[in-house]
């Protein structure tokens, strides 16, 4: 099977497989092409989609941006797809899709949370001092390859596997500008946890091992706080899984997959 880009407006994907969807939602620093090893396996059973979120990569940008406007957006391009998807995000792309489980529940069958927050700064981080220390460079003029390489090896787990950077590096090079900053100015705002307990979807968390950016103890917040929702923690990865841990990332999903199959 050959991977399919679809540069379409508003929304531009990439797609493998036939068979049920199942939308990939990206993080901050990442776009469609983050996922291709995650999607090649699951791509056996499943159609795989995996878009560039609004502003980024081939997509247009939201006139109004936000987690929620993008969670609409998400709902839109699986309306398109058939109708319903199951949904995995990583960090922010988990964001939207608690957003959209939320929101339009009755198009997402089932939901995987990766290397994700159900509210930012939960570890006491500023907002203001966050978003400043983010932006400081972006409005000084700096480019996405000063900074990419040595941003992403800093959510990866010690010593990452140099071609696991060099993928990241190429998906964050499609990234412009003005979307990172967009969503770097949207993410503060993102505070879930007082709705959680009303998302009734089959629920997967998982968090990579070494994952400092969204911890253990976050995931754990959303297990506890998600009515059935199962966790698992993949071993050796650090924030970045689809990159690092693969694999071991797609046969977390598959199992869950299959488990509503048997269901």
């Amino acid at each position: 099977m050959e991977l399919h880009d679809v540069d379409a407006t508003p929304i531009a994907w990439r797609e493998l497989g036939e068979g049920e969807t199942v939308l990939f939602l990206h993080g901050l620093g990442m776009t469609r092409t983050g996922w291709d090893a995650v999607m090649r396996p699951l791509a056996e059973d499943y159609r795989c989609v995996a878009w560039d979120m609004p502003g980024y990569g081939a997509s247009s940008p939201l006139e109004d941006f936000s987690l929620e406007a993008v969670a609409d957006a998400a709902a839109s391009m699986i309306a398109d797809c058939g109708g319903t998807a199951h949904v995995v995000g990583l960090s922010m792309g988990g964001m939207v899709a608690l957003q959209l489980a939320l929101r339009h529940p009755d198009v997402v069958r089932s939901l995987v949370l990766v290397d994700t927050s159900p509210a930012f700064g939960l570890d006491g981080t500023d907002p203001d001092e966050w978003q400043a220390a983010r932006l400081a460079p972006l409005l000084a003029g700096a480019q996405i390859e000063d900074f990419a390489e040595p941003v992403l090896r800093g959510v990866m787990a010690p010593n990452p596997d140099p071609a696991a950077v060099a993928l990241a590096v190429q998906s964050m090079l499609r990234v412009p500008i003005a979307g990172l900053m967009q969503t770097i100015a949207a993410l503060p705002a993102h505070d879930v946890r007082a709705r959680l307990k009303e998302i009734s979807m089959p629920t997967l968390v998982l968090v990579g091992e070494l994952d400092e950016e969204t911890p253990l103890a976050y995931a754990q917040v959303l297990a506890e706080s998600i009515t059935g929702a199962e966790l698992h923690v993949i071993p050796a990865a650090g924030h970045l899984t689809p990159f690092e841990a693969p694999l071991a990332l797609a046969s977390r999903i598959g199992d869950h997959l299959q488990g509503m199959e048997s269901h």
